[in-house]
C-alpha cells in the first residue's frame, strides 16, 4: 500500500479560528492531479474537506460558517459534519482529508477526487 504524500499548506497562525480557507493540493505525483480543499480551525483544531459541495458543484465551502461542529455551504445551506465530511444525518457529503501538524505547520494528504456524476 503507497504510503500518503502529505503536503504543506500555511501555518497554524495563518488561519482564523471559525473561517476557512481555500488551497489547492496535490493529490498523486501526476502534477494535474490536484484536489480544491477547504480548512479550518474550530475550536484549536484544524479540518481539511473537499471544497466542492455536493449539492450543485459549487467550490464555496471555505466560505461557509460554521455551525455545532459542521460547515455550512454558503450557496444553498447543506451542512456537513467537519470531522467526518457527512451531513448530520449521516448521509455521505463532503471528502475528508488527513491533516498533521508538524512544527507549527499545516500538512494535508489529498487523494484523487472520484466523480460519480
Amino acid at each position: 500500500m503507497k504510503e500518503k504524500m502529505f503536503h504543506r499548506i500555511c501555518k497554524v497562525n495563518e488561519l482564523r479560528e471559525d473561517e476557512g480557507r481555500r488551497f489547492i493540493v496535490p493529490a498523486s505525483d501526476n502534477p494535474d492531479d490536484e484536489v480544491e480543499i477547504a480548512v479550518f480551525k474550530v475550536k484549536g483544531n484544524i479540518y481539511a474537506v473537499s471544497n466542492i459541495c455536493p449539492h450543485q458543484h459549487t467550490a464555496l465551502i471555505y466560505d461557509g460558517f460554521i455551525e455545532d461542529g459542521c460547515v455550512v455551504c454558503p450557496a444553498h445551506g447543506w451542512k456537513f459534519e467537519l470531522k467526518t465530511g457527512n451531513q448530520p444525518t449521516g448521509r455521505k457529503g463532503l471528502d475528508v482529508y488527513p491533516v498533521k501538524i508538524e512544527n507549527g505547520e499545516i500538512l494535508v494528504a489529498a487523494h484523487p477526487k472520484k466523480f460519480s456524476w
